[in-house]
């Protein structure tokens, strides 16, 4: 049973993952097809759909058929009998991302989230913590935009307070959290305020135009606006979403001493990139903005590229008999006979030679494993797994 229990959640990680990345595409399709119809729009001059109220129509052809999307400037004058509601790709992708941080962070804590070398805390608090952090990130998003939203020039400080929210909750997370759970975690509070605001506000402002419609009466344009606020703020959020979801995979990013910077310079390296194609939709081509962005990506990576190792090209390598009881300590135990991490086995000489380029990079250059440090790696192992490691491609 010890051993079914974690092919169980494999199972569910593979098949939540797949889940969430699939109704993930959907609705980032949906939220980036929309935002270049929305730039994309040009007032008819057809006095018919004039008189109907579209304020602006797209001929666009696409799979050998042509399509004539139309935009009414507050509804139109009767309500269509079908209506289609885009929500259930945002709410799919929430659900699906929290149930697989559920199932992979939540319920492997103690491994997942918390690095002793960061913050010293039980696996019950960090769950707590991850929960509220994902919480409250809405909440004071939502206080932000309620208070400051209204007011002439509000869309610009409601901007800049959210991005100065969110570096914040940025080096809060790394401060708290293990590297790659903090990364994960900024993205889910982030991707949680997307879904909250179809939720709280988009969907319910269309409904209450079309309970307005349907009872004979002249909607509020509040709504429309609230929404299209809400609406521009998931476009900008969602390439840092992107990058928080797939960092796990790079860790010289958050396994580095300076992870909260690394985060928010890339983050908001991203914003320039997606205002690039946003105003590409109008027919402005501003290429300061890549490059700013470009430039910035660089800069990090130019700045966390690894240095030369300090490993003596004098000193002796170590035998594979030294380091064996080091990975037999520090290693094996996730990466075993049993428990083969990643389809990586440590336990026997043949697969350490097998797997010492690994070896070297992972414990060495990107000190990403052991992960979070969990089994307490000390310097000297490390250089020690290095040298050896070194030696062994070498022969």
């Amino acid at each position: 049973m010890e051993t079914l229990i974690p092919y169980i959640l494999d199972w569910a990680n593979l098949l939540l993952r797949w889940l969430h990345v699939i109704v993930g595409i959907a609705w980032i399709g949906s939220s980036f097809y929309f935002v270049w119809l929305d730039n994309s729009l040009y007032k008819p001059d057809d006095p018919e759909l004039l008189s109907k109220g579209v304020g602006g129509e797209l001929w666009a052809v696409h799979g050998g058929g042509f399509y004539n999307p139309q935009k009414y400037l507050l509804a139109p004058k009767k309500l269509p009998e079908h209506l289609h509601w885009f929500y259930w790709e945002a709410y799919s992708t929430w659900l699906s991302g929290f149930a697989l941080l559920a199932v992979l962070y939540l319920f492997n804590a103690n491994t997942y989230l918390i690095d002793r070398q960061v913050f010293d805390m039980s696996p019950t608090l960090a769950v707590v913590l991850a929960v509220s952090f994902l919480v409250a990130g809405w909440l004071i998003y939502d206080l932000i935009c309620r208070i400051f939203g209204q007011r002439q020039q509000g869309d610009r400080t409601v901007a800049l307070l959210v991005m100065l929210y969110v570096a914040f909750a940025s080096w809060l997370a790394c401060h708290l959290f293990a590297g790659r759970a903090a990364y994960l975690l900024v993205g889910a509070m982030i991707a949680t305020i997307m879904s909250a605001n179809v939720f709280f506000w988009i969907i319910p402002g269309q409904r209450k135009v079309v309970a307005s419609m349907k009872a004979g009466q002249t909607p509020d344009p509040i709504h429309g606006k609230i929404g299209k606020q809400r609406s521009v703020h998931n476009t900008y959020f969602t390439l840092p979403v992107l990058f928080s979801m797939l960092s796990n995979h790079y860790s010289m990013t958050y396994a580095h001493a300076y992870n909260w910077l690394i985060l928010i310079i890339i983050m908001a390296a991203s914003m320039p990139i997606r205002q690039f194609f946003i105003l590409k939709h109008k027919g402005v081509w501003n290429w300061w903005y890549p490059t700013v962005g470009s430039a910035m990506l660089l800069g990090v990576a130019v700045a966390i590229a690894p240095a030369p190792q300090p490993m003596s090209a004098a000193a002796e390598a170590p035998t594979l008999a030294s380091i064996k009881p080091i990975v037999a300590q520090r290693c094996v135990m996730c990466h075993n006979a049993q428990i083969a991490n990643k389809q990586i086995r440590l336990d026997s000489d043949a697969d350490l030679i097998a797997h010492s380029q690994l070896i070297y990079q992972q414990v060495l250059v990107t000190r990403a494993m052991p992960m979070n440090n969990s089994t307490g790696m000390l310097e000297e192992e490390r250089l020690a797994l290095g040298r050896w490691a070194k030696s062994a491609q070498a022969k």
